[in-house]
């Protein structure tokens, strides 16, 4: 199912749904389409949105953590939601951890999965290669249990977007915020209800990083989903979704 990308402002996102919002925050190589089966559950329930993500669209000296982490703030604001349960997957989960921990105001809960902000094995040193296209297709394939997963059109997304000179440099300027920015003596200050919701099989963020984010986030519960890489929500839905949908029963108010 496609959805609208409704346009308001400087923001461009996806809103389907009434109820309390389920914001929903993309990784570095991520798209709308890796949330497409979340939403069409979801959407019955609450208001789901996510937010296009500005990653390679912020001048150079915004294009970190932070600059995406106030982004996120100005579009809550500008679209006025309140009582958010905020999603992030990969850097997603990120760009939620440091909301959190800036302006926790109106959000209710947090779930990440696969976030980065404590570890992860970057698409290594010698990435992005430009113009290998079984390269970015095997690194690609890294995200999932199955590779199969990696599909032509995901592989040519990616491709066409390490082919980029310019869009390359600010993947690496994301890439190495990321790594600099490191919540570990923070996380404790969230006292959010937290779900983490981990593959098994992640070999970006493996399980180790989840069991940490668990100790370090006191009012947090983990679950792990076997056979399932580094996006639970698009390799396992309808385990992801189940696990969520648990969650957020407990949040009604």
């Amino acid at each position: 199912m496609n959805y609208e990308i409704k346009e308001d402002g400087k923001f461009r996102f996806i809103e389907e749904g009434q109820g309390e919002p389920l914001i929903l925050l993309h990784g570095l190589f991520g798209a709308l389409s890796n949330f497409k089966d979340l939403i069409e559950h979801f959407r019955h329930s609450y208001k789901v949105v996510v937010p296009l993500l500005p990653l390679l669209d912020l001048d150079l000296l915004h294009t970190s953590v932070g600059g995406l982490q106030k982004f996120v703030q100005r579009f809550i604001e500008h679209r006025e939601y309140n009582h958010i349960h905020l999603m992030g997957n990969s850097l997603g989960g990120h760009v939620a951890l440091v909301h959190v921990l800036k302006k926790p105001e109106k959000i209710k809960s947090l779930i990440l999965t696969g976030s980065s902000g404590l570890f992860e094995n970057g698409m290594g040193d010698t990435y992005p290669k430009r113009g290998d296209k079984e390269y970015i297709r095997n690194k690609t394939a890294l995200t999932f249990y199955d590779p199969a997963l990696a599909t032509d059109e995901l592989v040519d997304e990616v491709f066409e977007i390490t082919n980029n000179r310019l869009k390359v440099i600010k993947i690496i300027a994301l890439a190495k915020s990321a790594i600099r920015n490191n919540l570990g003596e923070e996380l404790n200050q969230i006292k959010l209800p937290t779900c983490l919701i981990w593959g098994n099989n992640d070999t970006i963020t493996p399980p180790f990083v989840g069991e940490e984010f668990h100790k370090l986030i006191p009012n947090s519960e983990l679950h792990f989903i076997d056979k399932c890489g580094h996006a639970p929500m698009m390799e396992v839905p309808a385990a992801f979704n189940k696990i969520l949908e648990d969650f957020l029963a407990k949040q009604k108010s």
